[in-house]
């Protein structure tokens, strides 16, 4: 590894606001002396983005399949020339948009797999536009799993400065979710967060386990799950070794969490987590797959297309997540 770690950024959705997030983040000063940014898409719709932000960042050209790392510390810019700004329609999900997204992203995990760079960072992708260009798109987890040859489990996280949370399920319906609730699950979804977050820094990450019914199924009177698949995971993850809690109520456990109790909620289902962890800090937050051999990592919301091509995107959300996969190639480079 570099003395500065190398991190690939892969543009996003061209008709929102990824190319303006990737011009200001590639423009910040404190990024660039803590990082080499290698921006993957195509340089004509990143200087469209720059206008709108109102940047003139300098990126040093590379080839594909260059030698990165031999840039001694540059930002560099891999220009696959594969959309003409003629082509974006703004503020609409298109294939050509998909197909733009999904090109930088393959790229820069084909990177992260080959071990040419030591993270991969994204601006928001729109998923409706990648599953016009791929009909078999799931997810990014899916997507990358498949990219970078993964075997084993592994899963979205979101992150608020110090708060984490984790997921049993995801992207399913959610009249699914109770179907897919199991003890195998539910067990490598603890242990999973467990691990990801020592790597991220956590020395004994404290986990809270929230229940899926209303008030973590009152005794039994609403359901049974808690007692008869949460618990016992939770007991198992404590005699691991794994410093965790619950199932405790999803309608509170936040309210401790943010306090201080925790660092981690495992939520059951998507939204459970999602909703009380962007109504804290939609602005910070960032969203990483854990269980890749690199860090994956994005802002937590997604293309804005309300707001495109006015410059006023917030770079927030973005730059944690540059920081974020920042720490966690230092950290497993250490």
């Amino acid at each position: 590894m570099t003395a500065k770690p190398l991190i690939a950024l892969a543009m996003g959705d061209p008709a929102g606001i990824s190319p303006e997030l990737t011009a200001k983040l590639v423009a910040q000063d404190d990024i660039r002396a803590s990082c080499q940014l290698v921006v993957i898409g195509d340089r004509r719709i990143f200087e469209e983005g720059a206008r709108i932000a109102g940047v003139k960042p300098a990126l040093k050209m590379s080839e594909q399949g260059a030698d990165l790392r031999a840039a001694k510390g540059e930002a560099l810019f891999v220009d696959l020339g594969h959309l003409d700004p003629k082509e974006v329609e703004p503020k609409t999900a298109t294939f050509a948009g998909g197909r733009f997204a999904l090109a930088n992203y393959k790229n820069a995990l084909e990177l992260g797999r080959d071990g040419h760079v030591d993270a991969v960072c994204f601006t928001p992708f729109n998923k409706q536009a990648m599953r016009l260009a791929r009909a078999e798109y799931d997810d990014e987890i899916a997507f990358s799993a498949e990219v970078v040859g993964l075997k084993s489990a592994a899963s979205e996280f979101n992150v608020l400065d110090r708060l984490w949370n984790a997921r049993v399920t995801s992207h399913i319906p959610l009249r699914d979710v109770a179907a897919n609730l199991s003890s195998e699950r539910i067990h490598r979804a603890l242990k999973l967060t467990d691990s990801c977050m020592r790597n991220a820094g956590f020395a004994r990450p404290r986990i809270a386990v929230a229940g899926l019914n209303p008030h973590a199924g009152d005794g039994g009177n609403f359901g049974r799950e808690e007692i008869d698949i949460i618990a016992p995971v939770v007991a198992a993850g404590q005699r691991e070794g794994i410093a965790a809690e619950g199932p405790f109520p999803a309608d509170t456990v936040f309210l401790r969490a943010k306090a201080g109790a925790f660092d981690a909620v495992l939520t059951m289902y998507h939204d459970q987590g999602q909703i009380a962890m962007k109504l804290m800090g939609f602005d910070r937050g960032v969203t990483m797959l854990g269980g890749f051999p690199f860090p994956i990592c994005t802002p937590a919301h997604g293309t804005a297309y309300d707001i495109a091509g006015q410059g006023i995107a917030s770079i927030g959300a973005s730059h944690a997540a540059l920081l974020l996969a920042l720490e966690m190639a230092a950290r497993r480079a250490a």
